[in-house]
């Protein structure tokens, strides 16, 4: 009866041993796999913040506006080859126009007083010196020298720059000191004392800055690009050119 008794109450904590075990081994799996469902459903559930989709946008805007930026420049760059292409002569001359009106304004700011107000006619003479005379001479001269030299090694390139020295310099600045001082009402005597007084100076202070420019003009630049780097050039020096060309009259000997 002892042993009966003992061995049924070994039979009854065997199995309430075992649920248990069962029980513990079934609340660890749900525990599990609530919290790898509740892993899951932080992880692609949850939306992304305000913030990193204003960071993403804000990425997003500034390559467009990058990519839009570069292909307007592309664009203008394009353009502006077509016109030398189609029309060489008015894109040359307009381009001119621009930067001797720049020059003069920049010329103007550096000298006047506060006092003093920019002198627009003196203005559209430099500019009209640039379209009307400039670009067609660039062009016209450019395609000379080409075609005479079209190489451009190192001895062809020191005669292309001494041509321009002595040929195109002198003649160009003639012909623009001759059309500032006439648009001033100057008449020939005057005209001719001014340039006794200022095309010599300038000539020597020319030569200390357009030999370097002329030369990286004829050996790097192709010739369709030549009157604009030309121009360009001219910037600097024609905001010197412009203050001599403005100054006062020379006296008639």
């Amino acid at each position: 009866m002892g042993l009966n008794f003992l061995t049924s109450l070994a039979k009854r904590t065997t199995i309430q041993h075992s649920k248990r075990c069962f029980s513990s081994k079934n609340s660890i799996s749900r525990i599990w796999t609530e919290s790898k469902s509740c892993s899951n459903f932080n992880t692609t559930a949850v939306p992304k913040t305000p913030s990193f989709s204003f960071l993403f946008l804000l990425r997003k805007s500034y390559t467009s506006s990058s990519s839009s930026s570069a292909k307007t420049q592309v664009g203008f760059l394009a353009w502006y080859l077509g016109a030398l292409e189609s029309r060489p002569i008015i894109t040359k001359s307009i381009s001119s126009a621009i930067i001797y009106a720049a020059s003069d304004v920049t010329s103007q700011m550096i000298t006047m007083s506060p006092s003093d107000s920019l002198d627009i006619i003196r203005t559209l003479r430099m500019a009209g010196f640039g379209l009307l005379i400039l670009g067609t001479a660039q062009h016209l001269w450019f395609n000379f020298v080409a075609s005479v030299l079209p190489k451009r090694d190192i001895i062809s390139t020191l005669k292309k720059l001494l041509m321009g020295q002595l040929a195109f310099g002198p003649v160009i600045n003639s012909i623009f000191f001759s059309f500032n001082a006439a648009l001033q009402g100057e008449n020939g005597e005057e005209i001719v004392a001014r340039l006794k007084r200022d095309l010599l100076p300038t000539m020597m202070n020319g030569l200390m800055y357009w030999p370097l420019c002329d030369f990286l003009t004829y050996k790097v630049i192709p010739v369709h690009l030549q009157p604009l780097a030309n121009s360009a050039f001219a910037y600097a020096w024609t905001i010197y050119l412009t203050y001599v060309a403005s100054s006062k009259k020379a006296v008639a000997v």
